[in-house]
């Protein structure tokens, strides 16, 4: 049950009818694993955090550089050399202190996944290398616990949903294979700030919708910030695919 305090609080969310009380009541029961504080990070646990979510778990291993500041709108140059889960956590918890946030600082590596991810309701790929997004999907999948999986380089950004609670969802191994290219770095090959910024508002949005009951299908949003353009891909498990397909 609501408090006055929580109704005035979330009131311009709850004047939604598919949202309402009962949406608010869904995120508040929610928690939440969002791997990586970066340019995604900042802006999906900011909203998130407002909305009024349970429990948001932050896992990163790095600190606050200075060349992270352009992006990384959570942080101000006090935070620089501070571990970014605890300097994200305190962040937010001052925007929301009713929301139970648990930073780690470490890197969520295939045996870390494998035995906390099922404790969630919702993972957040927030990450910035191919390993861990592997990692992610295959725990997730595992546990059956959907994720939302961001990234942005240069001026492209793309944005995709895997609902691992239906059999019949796509998974990242079905759309990017084993990935043998190395990963692409923001430190060598650029990025604008509101590109990032626009992925995990996006990041948080669809959190937000498959948190209080609404469909999120396995589309696959691409954005180019250069002609403000987004593209959707339509997605489907690949029957041949080693980690979802038909031999799983």
């Amino acid at each position: 049950m609501l408090n006055d305090d929580q109704l005035l609080r979330y009131s311009r969310q709850l004047l939604l009818p598919e949202f309402d009380i009962a949406g608010q009541e869904a995120l508040a029961a929610a928690r939440v694993l969002m791997i990586g504080a970066g340019g995604l990070g900042c802006p999906a646990g900011l909203y998130l955090a407002g909305a009024g979510i349970g429990e948001l778990v932050i896992v990163d291993a790095d600190t606050v550089e200075s060349s992270n500041l352009h992006r990384q709108i959570a942080y101000r140059e006090a935070d620089v050399g501070q571990p970014k889960a605890t300097a994200l956590a305190a962040t937010l918890q001052r925007l929301n202190n009713e929301v139970r946030i648990v930073p780690h600082q470490l890197r969520a590596d295939e045996q870390w996944l494998a035995t906390r991810v099922r404790d969630f309701t919702l993972v957040l790929d927030c990450c910035d290398n191919f390993a861990t997004r592997q990692a992610i999907n295959a725990a997730c999948h595992a546990a059956g616990v959907p994720v939302v999986s961001g990234a942005a380089i240069r001026l492209q950004a793309q944005l995709v949903t895997f609902d691992f609670r239906r059999d019949d969802s796509p998974c990242y191994h079905c759309l990017y294979g084993d990935g043998d290219g190395p990963d692409t770095l923001c430190s060598e090959s650029g990025i604008l700030g509101p590109v990032v910024g626009t992925v995990g508002t996006m990041q948080a949005l669809l959190a937000i919708r498959l948190l209080t009951g609404h469909a999120v299908d396995g589309t696959l949003h691409l954005f180019d910030a250069a002609t403000l353009q987004w593209r959707q891909m339509a997605l489907r498990k690949d029957p041949a695919c080693p980690l979802c397909g038909a031999t799983d």
